[in-house]
């Protein structure tokens, strides 16, 4: 099974040895060829994306399955929340039994909130999380936000999405962020169920 997965940048990409290490746990001998592709910051919108999915699902090299990752903060209000950006994704595509849309909410660095203590370290500094589950922290004040916060009272370095997001993911265990975000389980579980619909998280 070979899937390509369109995500917004670099960030979504320092996931990506994680989650295959997540996956293999569960689906073993059928693990999947995983090609995550950066959209250079934005998934495409309209009749792009319906070019860049219809290329890849055709050819010689072509894909099983394509699924894009897109946040829903998007820095403008292209999406109210995660229903309507996965609906107007699958509107854009049309009727493609192969692509499947998914969402982080609202933006990738929910995925990262359960890991707070890994974040306070990494910070230097011991700013209280969010309240709340991670994806309801929303549009106005979204995750990134304050995650760039903590690191910027901690006063030693910037917050790197890439460096930073695979630092925190890197020795903590993917189910617990899973568990907390409803949105990263849809989606690890899409995964699964192209490969083995036995070993979906329930």
């Amino acid at each position: 099974m070979n899937i390509a997965i369109l995500v917004e940048g670099a960030t979504e990409v320092a996931f990506r040895e994680k989650l295959r290490e997540f996956l293999q746990t569960r689906l073993g001998q059928k693990m999947p060829r995983l090609k995550f592709i950066p959209q250079n910051g934005r998934i495409p919108k309209e009749e792009k994306l319906r070019r860049v999915v219809e290329n890849l699902l055709t050819g010689n090299s072509a894909y099983d399955a394509v699924i894009a990752l897109t946040d829903v903060y998007t820095g403008i209000k292209d999406f109210q929340d995660a229903a309507d950006a996965k609906a107007q994704m699958m509107n854009w595509v049309g009727n493609n039994p192969k692509f499947y849309p998914h969402t982080a909410l609202h933006d990738f660095e929910a995925w990262l909130l359960p890991y707070w203590k890994t974040i306070q370290s990494l910070a230097k500094h011991n700013r209280s999380a969010p309240s709340g589950f991670p994806e309801t922290v929303n549009h106005q004040k979204p995750p990134s936000y304050w995650i760039k916060e903590i690191f910027k009272s901690g006063g030693r370095q910037d917050y790197n999405k890439p460096i930073h997001g695979a630092k925190i993911l890197k020795d903590n265990d993917l189910m617990i962020a899973i568990q907390s975000c409803p949105e990263l389980k849809a989606f690890v579980n899409r995964i699964i169920s192209l490969c083995d619909e036995d070993q979906k998280i329930p």
